[in-house]
């Protein structure tokens, strides 16, 4: 019996483990601006946030559950982190495991904020959180420097999103 209930517990931990093995890429601009050139029907729903931007975190589980909704559409969901690249393993890491987070996670590794907040978009200041909504082939783009509620994301997403 005792056998069983370990076999239980790691096939229940087996079956969660995706979550919790959530991977962090640390990446470039030029990565970053090949998701915003991409000349496909994929919407992109790509946010900037931080681990010490409250707003950000009080957002993060909306793009979490935009994400579960439209995971059999052509909606992608990116959490672009813009914490310090030392604060990876410190910081950013554990946070995403804390919160489990499912959504795709980058951490922009660029110093000069100046060099590539025109190059996301020209009406962003660089203040968080910063959402971008795109889709290049239907040429749709809307962003914005506040933070969202679910039903202020959904809503935005709405004309991106075929019936």
């Amino acid at each position: 019996m005792k056998h069983l209930r370990v076999l239980v517990l790691l096939l229940l931990c087996l079956g969660a483990a995706p979550a919790w093995a959530q991977k962090v890429s640390v990446v470039k601009l030029p990565a970053l601006q090949r998701v915003l050139a991409r000349p496909t029907d994929t919407t992109y729903v790509i946010n900037f946030w931080a681990t010490w931007c409250k707003p950000c975190i009080e957002e993060l589980p909306h793009f979490e559950k935009v994400r579960a909704r439209y995971a059999n559409q052509k909606v992608r969901v990116l959490l672009v982190s813009l914490d310090f690249p030392s604060k990876l393993e410190q910081k950013v890491k554990p946070f995403v495991k804390q919160q489990r987070l499912a959504s795709t996670v980058w951490l922009l590794n660029e110093t000069d904020a100046n060099a590539y907040i025109d190059k996301v978009d020209p009406k962003w200041s660089g203040a968080l959180p910063f959402t971008l909504l795109i889709n290049n082939r239907r040429k749709l783009r809307t962003s914005f420097e506040q933070p969202l509620t679910e039903a202020e994301l959904t809503q935005a997403l709405r004309p991106f999103v075929r019936p």
